[in-house]
C-alpha cells in the first residue's frame, strides 16, 4: 500500500494582492509555515504563475519549483477551474461567465471557447514542464439548464449535450496524453459532469479515454445527498486527485437541495471549514488508503462562517491528523509460520501418496 502524501493547499482562494498572498515566493514561505507540504496552483492567476511563459519555458519551471523547493513545499499540480468551465457554455450563463475571460473576447462566445480550450492546452505544456502527473478542472456545461425535468427535456437533448462536450475535450484529453498528463474534472453541480451517472455518461462519449480521471470532492455530494463513499469504491481506478474540503447539510420543512436561492449562510447545504461539516474523513482517508491512492490530500478552503486563514491553520493539521502512514506488515504476522507444501497438505488432511 502507499501513503497520501500532504497535506497540500490549493490557492486559489487565498491569493490576493496583499502581502503574503500576492506573490508565489511568498505565498509558499506562508504555506509551508502552516505545515502545508504541498500547494495547488490555479493557472489564471498570474500573480502566482505566468501560464503562458510555463508552456514555453523549461527554465522558467525549474525557476518556480526551486522556488517553492526554497520554502520546504512542491507544486502539487495546476487547475484550470475558470478556463476548463468556458470550454463549454450555455448561452443563459454568456454574461455570468464572462468575466472569466479576458475583455478581448468578451460578448464572443466562440471566441471564448477558442480562448478557453488554448489556456488548457497550454496547462498541459506547463503541466509537463513543471514535472506533474495530474491536472485540475471543470468540464463546462451545456445540459445544466435543463437539469431538471420540467419542462420535458425533448428526446436526444442530453446525448446532444454530452457527445458536443465530447467533441470539445477529445482532443485536449488526447493533448494531455501527449503530455503525459492525466486530466482530472472536478465532479461538480454546474458542471455537465456532477455525479457519478454524467461522469459515466461523458467518460463513454471519449471513448473511455486513458487520460479521462476525477478530482474527487466529497462536499459537493454531501450537498446532492450522493452516497461520497460509495462513489469511491464505485470509481476507484479514476480517481486522480482529492479535494479535501467540509460541507454540512441540514435541510427544513422550508428549505432542501436547491436552496430556496438563499445566500450561502442561509442554505440548507454549506461548505464548511475541515472538522466543521459533516464528512466522515476518517472512512474517506480509510478507503483512499486501501484503494492505494498515492495522490496529494489538497485542502480546498470554502467557508461561509470562518476567517479564511484559520481555515488554512486549522486545515493543514487536519490533514495531517487524517493521512494513514499505512502499514508494511500485517497486524497478525507475529502469529504467523513457516509452512511448506506437506504441512498444508496434512493440515487439510490429505497424505502425499492421494492423487493428484
Amino acid at each position: 500500500m502507499k501513503t497520501i502524501k500532504g497535506p497540500a493547499i490549493f490557492l486559489a482562494q487565498f491569493a490576493s494582492d496583499t502581502a503574503p498572498f500576492n506573490s508565489f515566493s511568498a505565498i509558499c514561505e506562508w504555506a509551508a509555515g502552516l505545515g502545508f507540504k504541498g500547494v495547488q496552483l490555479p493557472s489564471w492567476d498570474v500573480r502566482l504563475i505566468d501560464l503562458d511563459k510555463a508552456a514555453e519555458s523549461q527554465t522558467y519551471c525549474d525557476e518556480l519549483r526551486g522556488q517553492a523547493a526554497q520554502h520546504g513545499v512542491e507544486i502539487t499540480e495546476l487547475s484550470t477551474h475558470l478556463q476548463g468551465q468556458l470550454v463549454a457554455v450555455h448561452p443563459a450563463y454568456d454574461m455570468a461567465f464572462g468575466g472569466f475571460a479576458p475583455a478581448a473576447v468578451h460578448g464572443n462566445p466562440a471566441a471564448r471557447t477558442d480562448w478557453a480550450r488554448d489556456q488548457v492546452l497550454k496547462a498541459a505544456r506547463a503541466s509537463a514542464n513543471l514535472g506533474l502527473t495530474h491536472h485540475a478542472t471543470f468540464s463546462g456545461a451545456l445540459a445544466w439548464p435543463y437539469l431538471y425535468p420540467w419542462p420535458q427535456r425533448p428526446a436526444g437533448l442530453v446525448e446532444e449535450a454530452f457527445g458536443e462536450l465530447a467533441r470539445r475535450w477529445r482532443p485536449i484529453l488526447d493533448a494531455f496524453d501527449a503530455a503525459g498528463v492525466d486530466l482530472c474534472y472536478e465532479i461538480h453541480p454546474g458542471e455537465d459532469l456532477h455525479d457519478g451517472a454524467t461522469w459515466e455518461m461523458f467518460l463513454e462519449a471519449v471513448g473511455n479515454h486513458p487520460r479521462a480521471h476525477i478530482l474527487y470532492d466529497p462536499s459537493h455530494f454531501v450537498l446532492q445527498c450522493l452516497d461520497y463513499l460509495d462513489f469511491l469504491d464505485i470509481y476507484a481506478d479514476r480517481i486522480g486527485m482529492v479535494h479535501v474540503k467540509d460541507a454540512e447539510f441540514n435541510p427544513t420543512g422550508r428549505q432542501g437541495v436547491y436552496g430556496g436561492y438563499q445566500p450561502w449562510l442561509k442554505r440548507a447545504g454549506r461548505f464548511r471549514s475541515l472538522g466543521d461539516g459533516q464528512v466522515d474523513f476518517r472512512a474517506i482517508f480509510s478507503k483512499l488508503a486501501a484503494m492505494d491512492f498515492d495522490g496529494w490530500a489538497v485542502m480546498e478552503w470554502e467557508c461561509c462562517l470562518k476567517h479564511p486563514e484559520d481555515g488554512a491553520r486549522e486545515g493543514a493539521r487536519f490533514i495531517a491528523d487524517h493521512i494513514i502512514r499505512v502499514t508494511e506488515t500485517a497486524f497478525d504476522d507475529f502469529a504467523g509460520s513457516d509452512t511448506d507444501r506437506a504441512a498444508i497438505r496434512a493440515m487439510l488432511g490429505v497424505s502425499e501418496g492421494e492423487a493428484r
